[in-house]
């Protein structure tokens, strides 16, 4: 008896152009011109790929990075709103797949879905803008933690509360060491702001994008 033959495991859309996009994939020339331009069109080839699958229904996350004055940012959207913020420090393919198990397999690069939201952050870091207005996809966190960010989006641009006043805030006072695991594994920051949750003693405390980014970002509102 043949041993039972093992299904292939599904392929997301970047997994079938990683080939198209790899330093073998070319036909030699060594050109860095030519290299160029192949890689305009892999972008090309991908967005026109993200614009179909998004109008069809068939993209369940959609992802770009973008530059910050705090650093590289990588950005995942579902298509019910901004679902992940990934730092620098994170390991963006580790996000990827993580966005895979738990939201859904189709995920590709592409920069259409996400331009409002990289357009507002961008006037958020240039001062002219104090709260977001794209929507946001909370689903990666459930129970206290989601309670925590919803009380989290009412601390105003320029504000901060004490992970104290945010427990109580959330209806469990002496949750305190919650709330800061809910800060820390906070799924989209910048747009759900931990950033303005500091200690009691008025000290900034940690943050996931690091302790230099926190300092930016409240340096930032406090102007």
């Amino acid at each position: 008896m043949r041993a039972a033959e093992q299904a292939p495991p599904e392929l997301g859309v970047d997994d079938l152009l990683a080939p198209l996009g790899s330093p073998g994939a070319t036909d030699g020339r060594g050109d860095g011109d030519d290299d160029g331009e192949d890689a305009r069109a892999l972008a090309r080839l991908r967005e026109g790929l993200a614009r179909r699958a998004s109008a069809a229904g068939d993209l369940d996350v959609a992802y770009r990075d973008l530059d910050s004055p705090i650093g590289p940012l990588r950005l995942a959207a579902s298509p019910a709103g901004i679902v992940r913020v990934a730092f620098a420090g994170e390991d963006g393919d580790a996000v990827l797949a993580d966005l895979a198990r738990r939201v859904g397999a189709r995920v590709l690069r592409a920069a259409a879905p996400l331009d409002p939201a990289a357009r507002e952050l961008e006037e958020y870091f240039a001062g002219t803008r104090r709260r977001f207005d794209v929507p946001v996809d909370l689903r990666l966190a459930g129970g206290f933690r989601r309670t925590v960010l919803d009380r989290l989006r009412d601390v105003g641009y320029g504000a901060t509360a004490t992970y104290a006043e945010l427990a109580t805030a959330a209806g469990s006072p002496r949750a305190v060491r919650a709330v800061g695991s809910a800060c820390a594994l906070n799924p989209v920051p910048l747009f759900v702001p931990c950033h303005r949750v500091v200690r009691s003693d008025g000290t900034a405390g940690r943050y996931r994008g690091g302790e230099a980014a926190k300092a930016a970002l409240l340096a930032l509102e406090a102007r």
